[in-house]
């Protein structure tokens, strides 16, 4: 079958079970007799001269399965086909990365990303004929063809056990509380956390809400005596007016963030009730993967492997119907999947008679 020079980046916003990939991507590749190389920063690494590798074997792995983040480093920012540069310009950087690989002596590239990486790496590797296996990892859990994504899970439970410990202290202070969850443009966070911790209004950007309906909500729940209650929302979720709620750092970078605190204010308003607002925001991405997300990221790893070995590129690997099956990169990255109002989700919310503020 003769030696690969497999190399495995891991690109975008960082989440539980990236190392765990690494990890499963190393032990296969030494069954096979494939030696690894981890690019530091993902494609920052490749423009770098000489690029920034580091070999992998299993010594350096073996411990990985439990540790969060990304050993290799990770960037969201930079799009190479129009990095900005310090004078305000951009410019074409793909040759570079593109050089980067040939310089390792790669025979196949392994990236770890959510769409917009994925779309980025598989433009990179036509241009340049490299060849590229996906896999899927956000904690939004919004690509479409595949039933998990690395880092959804863990940032649910996270989540969940926010509603947890909350109860307590809502119930203490007869208060409202109100957990705002990351998500993007999906709420999958915000309706898996709220079903499974028991919040009492779930929104999510998918379902347009009022703020009458949440303090009806609240009302019932006070007529039947219950003195105070958990909201979850996602952090996508717009204004009445449908404007979407962000701040803007010293940077000038625009951020999600805030619609906790106006529904806060709304509410507060509205009801009489006394509110508090928490923002779970990083402490989503970060922290031991669970179960899943380690099982999940080892068949990932292992089958992506197996399909350099077979020859099989411009494919990512997926979880369909309780097994890993490869898809085209294009048709995955095409199916942005958002929270279906009429699914299951969303009508076992109905059936409990969580208040999802229409």
């Amino acid at each position: 079958m003769g030696e690969k020079q497999i190399g495995i980046l891991t690109s975008g916003g960082d989440c539980a079970g990236l190392n765990a990939i690494i990890r499963a991507v190393v032990l296969r590749a030494t069954g096979y007799g494939y030696s690894v190389q981890g690019i530091r920063q993902a494609t920052n690494g490749l423009m770098a001269d000489p690029p920034q590798a580091i070999a992998l074997d299993i010594q350096n792995v073996e411990n990985l399965l439990t540790i969060g983040g990304t050993m290799l480093g990770t960037t969201n920012k930079g799009d190479p086909f129009a990095y900005p540069m310090p004078d305000g310009t951009t410019i074409d950087r793909s040759a570079e990365i593109i050089a980067g690989y040939r310089k390792l002596g790669l025979d196949a590239l392994i990236g770890i990303g959510g769409d917009g990486s994925l779309a980025i790496l598989r433009r990179l590797a036509q241009q340049g004929d490299i060849n590229l296996v996906g896999i899927p990892k956000t904690i939004d859990n919004d690509i479409g063809i595949t039933e998990h994504c690395i880092g959804f899970d863990t940032a649910v439970n996270i989540a969940t056990e926010a509603l947890d410990r909350l109860h307590f202290t809502a119930a203490s202070h007869s208060r409202v509380m109100i957990l705002e969850v990351m998500g993007r443009d999906a709420g999958h966070i915000a309706i898996s956390a709220g079903i499974a911790g028991g919040a009492d209004a779930i929104l999510i950007p998918e379902i347009p809400y009022t703020i009458e309906s949440i303090c009806s909500k609240i009302r019932q729940r006070q007529d039947q005596g219950k003195n105070y209650c958990l909201v979850i929302v996602s952090e996508a979720v717009c204004s009445q007016e449908g404007e979407l709620i962000t701040n803007t750092n010293v940077l000038g970078q625009c951020r999600l963030g805030g619609i906790g605190q106006y529904l806060a204010d709304k509410i507060s308003f509205c009801s009489g009730a006394e509110t508090r607002v928490i923002v779970l925001g990083h402490t989503q991405r970060g922290g031991i993967p669970s179960p899943l997300d380690r099982l999940t990221a080892s068949a990932f790893g292992v089958a992506a492997v197996d399909l350099i070995a077979e020859g099989k590129y411009d494919r990512m690997v997926t979880w369909q119907n309780r097994q890993v099956v490869s898809v085209p990169i294009e048709s995955a990255i095409a199916q942005y999947r958002k929270v279906n109002p009429s699914g299951t989700l969303v009508k076992t919310a109905r059936g409990l008679g969580i208040c999802l503020g229409d």
